[in-house]
């Protein structure tokens, strides 16, 4: 059953320590903490997290041990990730485009920065691209900046976002570039014709697509919405079982797909995150 707690708590579907463990080894693998980086104190990630301090030790211990944090004298804890320095790059006859969505919290954009890094292309994520306009085309309509379900944002803001990532998708494969994309694409991955169009479009320009939907349970993705704590997830958390009913965490796209399943029990994001690519560059065999 999903967690109705609201007190801004992880979820305990797995033990609290191998939880934050994974989403720290996850935002190193993504590059979002780098080789060096000190990690915050232990009392400062108790309260991120909102966990007992016993509870960030043990995760560090389990970090420590896998080599990927040291803990240095007068130094506190730092990652170590000597491997960021290299640069990968898969370079192909044909542009691939890896699309990726999922719900809010899944860990779509943690995948995408992963195999970004893997494979050297280009990352274009939604909210990067158009979020500071869209939060000042709200306001001008006389709307939150952080408003995503009102009927104005659906019907005039939320399709001009798409048509912004397209283009930027296009630009790249006119230039002969494969691709990440990630947005949550829920509207366009429940249209088959959406996606045929869309796989048309890159075919277009000599590419290949490859339909991925991240899959997360409901306690592992309310720890990643609480614990990213943007401003546009305020309506989601107020009421989260509101919010959970309305989502179909069975939904997988029609036709050809990769499903990535990032809820607490499923294999390591980065190993799938290497698979996928594998996957990709193989046509989706």
């Amino acid at each position: 059953m999903p967690s109705d707690d609201r007190s801004g708590r992880v979820a305990r579907s797995e033990s609290l320590h191998q939880q934050v463990a994974r989403n720290i080894r996850n935002d190193i693998a993504a590059g979002v903490l780098r080789d060096g980086q000190p990690l915050p104190s232990t009392r400062e990630l108790a309260a991120q997290w909102g966990v007992s301090v016993f509870t960030i030790n043990e995760a560090m211990r389990t970090l420590i041990d896998d080599g990927i944090v040291i803990s240095k004298p007068r130094a506190g804890r730092i990652v170590h990730a000597p491997e960021q320095a290299i640069r990968n790059e898969v370079r192909t006859a044909e542009p691939h485009v890896v699309m990726i969505g999922g719900y809010a919290g899944c860990g779509k954009t943690e995948l995408g920065r992963m195999l970004a890094r893997e494979s050297g292309w280009p990352m274009l994520d939604k909210d990067t691209i158009t979020r500071a306009v869209v939060e000042v085309a709200l306001e001008q309509l006389g709307l939150s900046a952080n408003d995503r379900e009102s009927a104005e944002y659906l019907s005039v803001i939320r399709p001009r976002e798409y048509e912004c990532l397209m283009n930027a998708l296009v630009e790249n494969l006119q230039c002969g570039n494969s691709a990440v994309v990630t947005a949550p694409f829920v509207r366009e991955f429940h249209d088959e014709a959406w996606i045929n169009r869309a796989r048309a479009r890159v075919a277009d320009h000599g590419g290949s697509l490859t339909l991925v939907w991240v899959y997360c349970d409901a306690d592992t993705m309310l720890t990643y919405v609480r614990h990213r704590g943007a401003a546009r997830d305020a309506a989601k958390l107020a009421d989260w079982p509101t919010y959970l009913a309305a989502l179909d965490l069975d939904f997988r796209p029609p036709g050809d797909h990769f499903v990535v399943d990032n809820s607490a029990s499923g294999e390591p994001l980065q190993s799938q995150a290497k698979r996928l690519l594998s996957y990709a560059v193989q046509g989706g065999s």
